[in-house]
């Protein structure tokens, strides 16, 4: 039965706000499991080697007869897992234990912007005016969230952080769109998170990450639960099932669309820390809230005015 392209948006639209909801509960996970006890690197190993696990099988069956591209693709997943992947996520959980996981997940939302003045830096290209407004308001955001304007500052490790891993956000989104080597995005995502979790689990075993475990109950929503419960969630919730609803969101939506509902994920953030966590954001803090997400989606539009500005002259050119 053929299924109407209105009907096939709304499905991934929805895909998208599940894969969105599902991967912000990660913060509100990590910083159960390190009130438990958990160090940083201890909560990002099991998460990342634990869903590199669960994937393996799907990725195995997809990469039959195509590991020659894994050859070409090297590079890129190299810097897919150790930056995007692993460096993104230690930093994310090592901000978490200083500051709200909703601001953490806010300010690392922040790669897209990182990613422009990148781009800018390479290509010698200065970015469109629009794009240059958005950037802008996003650093205002972060500025609002850090609490410097109030007088009152969140911890500036946690601020730092954060912004470490909004530079492997930018990773992320940067190797994400390098689609040319020709991987089906949940191998290639699988293979990122098995070259992710060798370098965290030597550093475990040799000491120079921090690696502590516990068997303390964790805390969730005022309720006290097995902390391998909250690991469960982190994986296949907070991993697993939001990287597959992603993926099924992107082929139905197409990347540039997913990426803009993508941003619905802070915004769930700060709604997972009210409910589960019943940490609050100040009136200031929702303020930057707004300002980054609209400074994100601004520099988005920018992108894509200018990407399309290109083709039409191209197409012009006789």
């Amino acid at each position: 039965m053929h299924t109407s392209a209105p009907s096939t948006a709304v499905t991934g639209f929805l895909l998208a706000i599940g894969s969105a909801a599902s991967f912000a509960l990660s913060g509100v996970f990590a910083s159960s499991l390190m009130a438990a006890g958990w160090s940083a690197g201890a909560a990002t190993t099991a998460r990342i080697t634990l869903s590199a696990l669960v994937l393996l099988g799907p990725t195995l069956v997809l990469m039959r007869g195509k590991w020659d591209l894994v050859r070409r693709a090297w590079a890129q997943l190299l810097v897919f897992g150790v930056l995007a992947v692993a460096g993104c996520q230690l930093a994310f959980f090592l901000a978490v234990q200083f500051i709200p996981p909703s601001l953490a997940l806010l300010i690392e939302f922040t790669g897209p912007v990182m990613l422009v003045f990148w781009m800018w830096a390479r290509s010698r290209v200065a970015p469109s005016g629009v794009t240059l407004a958005g950037a802008g308001i996003a650093v205002l955001g972060v500025v609002a969230i850090s609490g410097v304007l109030a007088g009152v500052s969140l911890h500036p490790l946690g601020i730092a952080f954060a912004l470490v891993a909004a530079a492997g956000n930018a990773a992320y989104y940067a190797t994400g769109a390098a689609g040319g080597h020709g991987i089906p995005t949940i191998p290639f995502v699988g293979l990122g998170l098995l070259v992710a979790a060798v370098p965290l689990i030597i550093a475990g075993a040799l000491g120079v990450l921090p690696f502590h475990l516990s068997n303390s109950p964790a805390e969730i929503a005022g309720s006290t639960v097995s902390p391998w419960l909250v690991v469960a969630g982190m994986v296949l919730i907070s991993t697993v099932l939001s990287y597959l609803l992603g993926v099924a969101a992107s082929r139905r939506l197409g990347a540039t669309m997913a990426s803009f509902t993508g941003y619905a994920e802070p915004l769930f953030g700060i709604v997972w820390t009210i409910v589960l966590l019943a940490v609050i954001p100040t009136p200031l803090q929702w303020l930057g809230a707004t300002l980054i997400v609209a400074g994100v989606v601004t520099v988005k539009v920018g992108e894509l005015r200018q990407s399309r500005a290109r083709r039409t002259a191209r197409a012009a050119r006789p």
